[in-house]
């Protein structure tokens, strides 16, 4: 077992383990959600939603809200650039069953923060404090906070946006440590990390870059109360059980295949059999890798219109 592993306290609310699946948007949908809780993920986050959608009774706002009962716990996370959006989605996602409301403020996507949302937050001290106390104040629930360690490389921010977070009354705090310029690249800035985590009381999960055991284990002796996990667990939902039982296991291609026709099982009982099929095309490079012939595995899938053709085309690999 992985000395590391352990029950995670936020607020009032504990989890099982402190190995957390991140949000990932058109990705971490209750059909993978669902699945990394059988794999080990002691709390889900769900795609991040817009708050301002959810308060304008935006359709897929409100659908993107629903909460199988099979996929607690799970965190509903939400983005927007007002407090009283930001108050009145985490009162829809409590509503909805969320355990935990998690804030956005690290998404470095220009979409998102043309909107005054994510890690544009970052530079905008009271305008995010406001947020999160909005949000406190809003639900019975616990809040979390994630972001960035900063905007720009060098510009570290994390101890500021811990402080934010401690002050205005979030039970944690999820930190990416990476810069918000970086995206997704590069390695994590595990120093930076442990100057956050040492600058504040609550909780600070750390997240970025995390696919294997190592890596997991490197984090951790940061003094993080936890480990969130992204694109690590794409095509590998048992990094989770991996990580918890502390050995090192590729992820074998047999396994990985009949894990993902569950997964497209899945997809098409929760959208239908087109809109199931079309959101498992998005990750099937993650889940077919490692097969001889992947690529021609891939191609074939890419032309499947029925899960019954998905079963056959399975059938042989699995």
């Amino acid at each position: 077992m992985n000395k590391f592993v352990k029950p995670l306290a936020a607020g009032k609310f504990t989890a099982e383990n402190n190995l957390l699946l991140a949000p990932m948007a058109g990705i971490t949908d209750a059909p993978f959600r669902i699945m990394c809780l059988k794999c080990g993920a002691g709390i889900v986050c769900a795609e991040m939603v817009s708050a301002r959608g959810v308060d304008m009774e935006n359709a897929k706002s409100l659908r993107m809200l629903k909460i199988d009962k099979r996929e607690r716990p799970v965190s509903m996370q939400i983005f927007g650039s007002s407090a009283e959006d930001i108050a009145s989605a985490a009162r829809a996602a409590q509503a909805a069953g969320a355990d935990i409301i998690d804030i956005n403020a690290g998404c470095p996507v220009k979409k998102i923060n043309k909107a005054g949302a994510g890690c544009v937050l970052i530079k905008q001290e009271k305008l995010l404090a406001e947020i999160v106390r909005a949000a406190v104040k809003a639900v019975k629930i616990p809040v979390t906070l994630k972001t960035r360690i900063g905007l720009t490389e060098g510009n570290f921010a994390g101890d500021k946006l811990a402080q934010i977070a401690e002050n205005e009354g979030a039970a944690a705090l999820v930190m990416h440590a990476r810069y918000a310029s970086r995206m997704h690249s590069g390695p994590a800035d595990l120093d930076a990390l442990c100057k956050a985590v040492f600058s504040c009381k609550i909780p600070v999960i750390g997240n970025g870059g995390v696919t294997n055991l190592g890596l997991a284990n490197k984090m951790f002796e940061t003094g993080v109360a936890g480990v969130m996990i992204g694109r690590g667990a794409l095509g590998n939902p048992r990094i989770f059980e991996q990580i918890a039982a502390g050995r090192e296991t590729p992820p074998e291609p047999r396994q990985k295949a009949a894990d993902y026709l569950d997964i497209i099982k899945e997809n098409v009982k929760f959208y239908g059999e087109k809109t199931g099929l079309a959101r498992a095309r998005k990750t099937t490079g993650y889940w077919l890798g490692g097969f001889p012939d992947a690529g021609a595995l891939r191609a074939e899938f890419m032309k499947i219109t029925t899960l019954a053709q998905a079963e056959e085309l399975f059938k042989n690999i699995i």
